[in-house]
């Protein structure tokens, strides 16, 4: 009998356990530049609710192309993982909207594609304004997968008085067509999906380069921002990681670099999220403002 009341007891205990963990909000962020309201997730640790002075950082977690802002919370295997490392570090998790295939930047053709903007002013200023995050550089940091790892490094190379550290998950990071080997069937597949916001590439290639990661290593040296960046081995964008790696170590940027077993797959990119996590909770124990 007595072990059969521990054992209750216990479970009493788990489920209060359970009941303080991470919750998660869902949020409307109007666009000024877009004329338009996204939503966006936003994983509060569970110690938020009963720490009412603590200003908490934030990460910014971006989602891949063809995705959405939920991605990060109905696709990895672990549908607890983005609650669980909320918890894990004291931190506040926003999942903001990239739509499908926008990659973070600013379309200079299409005026309903202003994520570098949205992302940078709306989402943040959203944020900083509802909840009690440090607002300053020091408390955010930005990372995603994909496209989403592309956007981080673009944003963060582009604004990096924002950010604290920015990293990229299997990051496509050049947004070129010529260079990559791809068949005519995916060549006009993507050549459709990056037309509408930067027009052909054969008539403006300077418009694609000046917006790849690939080209930005110069301004990521400038930033002088902490960079954390992995892909898996059979990644069908490994070459273009391997090359961006190779040119940050060629113009001496520090940056944390690591390949993988795994592909473009969502087992890979729960395996990879918590090394980010791991690698800027380092960094805000730091600068001192981690919540302890």
């Amino acid at each position: 009998m007595t072990t059969l009341r521990l054992l209750f007891f216990g479970l009493l205990l788990s489920q209060s356990a359970f009941v303080f963990a991470a919750r998660v909000d869902t949020v409307a962020i109007p666009s000024a530049a877009m004329q338009k309201t996204y939503r966006a997730a936003v994983v509060l640790p569970g110690s938020y609710a009963k720490n009412k002075k603590a200003a908490y950082p934030v990460l910014y977690l971006l989602h891949g192309a063809y995705g959405h802002f939920g991605d990060w919370l109905r696709k990895t295997p672990d549908k607890n993982l983005v609650h669980a490392l909320a918890d894990q570090y004291n931190l506040i998790i926003v999942l903001p909207e990239g739509e499908t295939f926008s990659f973070y930047l600013d379309s200079p053709l299409d005026k309903a594609s202003q994520f570098e903007t949205y992302l940078t002013r709306d989402v943040i200023g959203k944020i900083d304004n509802t909840y009690r995050t440090v607002r300053s550089s020091k408390g955010r940091v930005i990372t995603g997968l994909s496209m989403g790892g592309h956007g981080a490094l673009y944003l963060a190379a582009r604004h990096p008085e924002l950010f604290a550290a920015a990293g990229s998950m299997s990051g496509a990071l050049d947004l070129s067509i010529t260079n990559r080997k791809l068949t005519p069937q995916e060549a006009q597949a993507r050549r459709s999906l990056f037309e509408p916001i930067l027009g052909a590439e054969s008539a403006n290639p300077g418009l694609y380069a000046a917006n790849s990661v690939v080209n930005m290593a110069d301004q990521l040296r400038a930033s002088r921002l902490p960079l954390i960046l992995d892909c898996g081995t059979d990644d069908f964008l490994i070459d273009i990681n391997r090359e961006v790696h190779r040119r940050l170590l060629y113009n001496h940027t520090p940056h944390d670099y690591t390949e993988r077993p795994g592909a473009h797959t969502w087992d890979y990119w729960q395996n990879a999220l918590p090394y980010h996590l791991l690698f800027f909770q380092k960094l805000l124990v730091g600068s001192g403002v981690a919540v302890q």
